[in-house]
């Protein structure tokens, strides 16, 4: 899913000699999210209509509240790009000349990697810090930010200071099962009290990040339920029938992984905030 929130865009300062200029075509697929120029409601597509007035587009924002929207040229912002929104090719394959990432953002050719930020992502673990390559790499090397993975985060607070946030290198923090009452909600609010708001702490609701893979991804109905007392991922294993090692259950699972639209929306929310909080400009 692509970015959350305008890049401050406002077309009403837009030259007049641009605001004519061709604006991409861009599939209005399922979950691609975007912002309303007129209006700036930013949101997800639900669903594409036609009707006799042309087609339009229905967004749902974070909040669960839809809007439809006719799918004018130049319409809506992607990525702060202005795109023209059109009803999904069949099969969904992007027109001619233009490349989405796996994250759904405009992919720009031949754009080289931007020097390392002093901000960072920590993640988890080496699964969520693969997971998160695979879909948002291109994001993450054109914003030059890198994502590292810790052992868990028992030890995050002093990690946090060790690290030194401030203004010019903020830190975000992807968290697994960050759920009211948890340990790790608690070690997340222990950092927040401490951060001055250079840090960010986000997460999913999921036991492991295995779990923000939609099923239907795997060719499964479901994630089997874990007995408490049982290691998670070999109950999965055992769940589904597949052979006792965590190792190639992983590389199955990160294999059945291309887009955005495998994933979901829970971790693709928390890491677009985290990606767009260490890139935000200094004040």
């Amino acid at each position: 899913m692509a970015r959350m929130r305008s890049r401050q865009y406002d077309p009403d300062l837009t030259p007049p000699w641009k605001r004519n200029a061709p604006a991409p075509e861009v599939p209005a697929e399922p979950d691609l999210v975007v912002e309303e120029v007129a209006t700036g409601f930013c949101g997800a597509v639900v669903r594409c209509e036609k009707t006799a007035q042309g087609a339009t587009v229905t967004l749902e924002d974070r909040f669960g509240k839809q809007r439809v929207f006719p799918m004018e040229p130049r319409g809506f912002l992607l990525e702060g790009r202005v795109v023209t929104l059109v009803r999904p090719r069949p099969g969904g394959a992007p027109p001619p000349g233009l490349r989405l990432t796996a994250s759904g953002s405009i992919a720009v050719p031949g754009a080289r990697a931007r020097i390392a930020r002093a901000g960072r992502i920590y993640v988890e673990g080496r699964h969520d810090a693969e997971l998160v390559e695979r879909v948002w790499g291109d994001d993450l090397r054109i914003e030059g930010v890198v994502v590292e993975y810790l052992e868990g985060v028992d030890d995050l607070p002093s990690i946090v200071r060790s690290f030194g946030p401030g203004p010019d290198a903020r830190l975000g923090v992807l968290v697994d099962h960050l759920v009211p009452g948890s340990k790790e909600s608690r070690i997340a609010a222990e950092v927040a009290r401490e951060s001055s708001g250079h840090v960010l702490v986000v997460g999913h609701p999921y036991v492991d990040v295995w779990e923000a893979v939609k099923p239907a991804a795997l060719g499964i109905a479901g994630w089997p339920r874990v007995p408490r007392d049982e290691d998670w991922k070999r109950g999965v294993c055992r769940g589904l029938g597949w052979p006792d090692d965590t190792a190639a259950a992983w590389r199955r699972i990160l294999g059945a992984v291309s887009s955005y639209k495998d994933l979901e929306p829970e971790l693709l929310g928390s890491v677009e905030r985290l990606i767009d909080f260490v890139t935000a400009p200094e004040d």
